[in-house]
This record gives structure tokens, sequence and C-alpha cells, in this order.
């Protein structure tokens, strides 16, 4: 059983506490910061019909604070060290951004701390840990799609100094967009297009030509793992639930703890891989809150840009200029070698 509890931080931001057991107590935050203020705004480019955030507030975030877990402000509060989660210990927290990309009335952002260890990793939480992670995000993002102007919501994180985070500690993100994304409209379109063409889910037309496919990693009683025809990254995995499901608040018990088995195991797969830790980001691709709910299917797209050990996958002239992606490896190959690191 999942319990919530909730405070204020001492500049009125939410801050809720997940536990998997009933007893928490919210903590007072005796910081007295001021206020938040913030100047995030959105603007439309009329040539490719897509809306930029601007956010220059966000130049004066914390950035790889030096001293480890002394200076993380993700850590739980001690004697002598104050940070945005006013308890001694937590399991999962989530709170607003300080330092959001959207806000104002135009979206929201918060933060969601997966464990107190500020040394930990996602990768290696305990499953029971990790399905607390999955109650907490399908939480936030029924509360999100509440919230006047938000569209969709958006769960993710961003693992390594290569992929560029700020803060080391174990943590992940989400936004609740005013907008439906642009990757999101291509592929509600291309799911619209493939309706009208052959009466069939495109979704589900690619989960069952994957599942016992050559680029299949793993599979569940209720997901299953694979690696995309058309893979951009040197290494990327699609997770699918077997089930037509448009969110996370819509997965039942069984398939949310199944999730977290597989979502660990891939997760561990992706560790060997070139056997080091792994730089990725983990997106879930959630259905929008009002528009073309029916067309969309929950799933995770986890991916990474190193292409070697040592070297990066940069988005240059082609990735960057014109959309279109070149990859160094083949899905088969990269599949393969994931089912060979069980």
């Amino acid at each position: 059983m999942t319990t919530r509890t909730s405070g204020k931080l001492s500049d009125g931001r939410e801050i809720l506490w997940y536990d998997r057991e009933p007893g928490r107590v919210a903590g007072v935050d005796h910081r007295g910061l001021p206020q938040v203020h913030t100047v995030s705004e959105i603007r439309y480019d009329e040539l490719l019909d897509e809306w930029v955030a601007i956010a220059s507030h966000r130049q004066t975030r914390t950035f790889q604070p030096s001293g480890g877990a002394e200076h993380c402000p993700l850590c739980p509060t001690i004697p002598g060290r104050e940070t945005e989660v006013p308890t001694p210990d937590y399991e999962v927290v989530a709170f607003e951004n300080r330092f959001p990309s959207f806000s104002g009335g135009v979206g929201r952002c918060e933060v969601v701390c997966f464990t107190s260890d500020h040394d930990g990793r996602f990768g290696g939480l305990p499953a029971d840990r990790v399905r607390l992670v999955v109650d907490a995000l399908a939480d936030r993002t029924a509360e999100l799609s509440l919230l006047p102007g938000v569209e969709q919501v958006f769960p993710f994180e961003n693992r390594g100094a290569e992929i560029g985070v700020t803060l080391a500690h174990p943590h992940g993100q989400i936004y609740g967009y005013p907008f439906v994304t642009p990757r999101t409209r291509q592929q509600l379109e291309s799911a619209r297009r493939y309706r009208v063409r052959t009466r069939g889910d495109l979704y589900a037309d690619i989960l069952d030509r994957e599942r016992s496919g050559a680029r299949a990693v793993v599979s569940s009683a209720h997901w299953t793992a694979f690696v995309p025809v058309a893979a951009r990254w040197p290494v990327e995995v699609h997770l699918y639930p077997h089930r037509d499901v448009k969110d996370l608040p819509e997965l039942t018990a069984e398939e949310r703890a199944d999730l977290a088995e597989v979502w660990l195991d891939v997760l561990a797969r992706l560790e060997r891989f070139h056997d080091r830790p792994l730089p990725y980001i983990a997106a879930w691709h959630q259905a929008p809150v009002r528009q073309d709910r029916h067309l969309a299917r929950l799933h995770l797209e986890l991916f990474s840009i190193l292409r070697t050990p040592t070297k990066i996958k940069y988005l240059a002239g082609s990735e960057s200029g014109m959309g279109v992606f070149i990859n160094d490896t083949t899905p088969e190959d990269v599949a393969a070698r994931l089912r060979d690191l069980a």
C-alpha cells in the first residue's frame, strides 16, 4: 500500500512524501526562502508549428555542487544541512521545482527523488521501491492532469553527467506541458493515418511484431521490451504494456508490480552493455490529457547517447539541422547483445 503525505516548503511550493507504510509526518522547512519568482513564457515557432519555452531564470539553478551529499539540495535535511526535503529520511518524494521550465499558469514542473541515498541509482533500487516510484508517478500524472491548462504530463529521468544532469542525486522530473508536444503529435498523426488505412491499432501491431522478433529483449506477463526497428540512438529500448493503457494511472496493481521487475531487468542489461555506468534518458510517453487519447498508448522509451565505452554520439549536422538521425549500430545487433546480458 502506498501512502501520501502533503506539506509545504517555506516559499509556498508543494511537497509530497510517498511511503510504503503509514505514519509519515510532514517536515517543516525552516529556510525562510523568498517566494519563487519565475519569468517562464512559451513562444510559438510558426515555421515548425511548435512551442518553445523561454525560462531565463534557469541560468541561476544549482549546478553540480561540490562536496557530494554535504551540499546536495535533494538529500534529506539533517542538523547543519537544510535541503529541499525537510525530513531526516524519505523513500520517494516529489515537489515543485524551484527553477521550473514552465510556471505561472503555463504548466508545471516537479522533481521526483527516488531515494534518500545520494550515491544510489535507480537501477540499484529494490523492486518494491521502484513500484513505489511507479505509484508516485501515476499519482502525480493524475493530479497534474486536473490542473487548468495542462495538456500533457511527461515523467522522465536524466541520468549521467554526459546527459547534462545538474544534480547527481538519483531523481527524475515531471513536466505538465501547456500543449501537446511535437513528438506526441507526430505519433498521434501516424496512429490516425494507420487506423484509416488498415483499421488497426499502430501501437498494438508494433508490439505484436516485436514480441517474438529479432529485436525483442525481454518479455513478461504484462510487458515487452524491444529495440525499435528504426532506433535513432546507439542504445535504445522501448517498453510496452501488453494491454492498451493510456497512462500510468490506468495500470493495475499487477501491471505496476511487473513493470518494476522488467524496468530493473532492462536497466541491468543496459549497465552491462558498455561495462560502465550508462548515461541515459528514460522518457514515459503518455496520452494527452484531452486530445486524441484513443489513439495513444503508454510506453517507455529508454536510450543512451554512448556509442562506445568512451565515445558519445553527438547530434551533428544531419540530426540537429535536418532532424535526420544516422545510427552507427544496428537494432538487431544491439538487441542480441542485450538478450545475452541477462
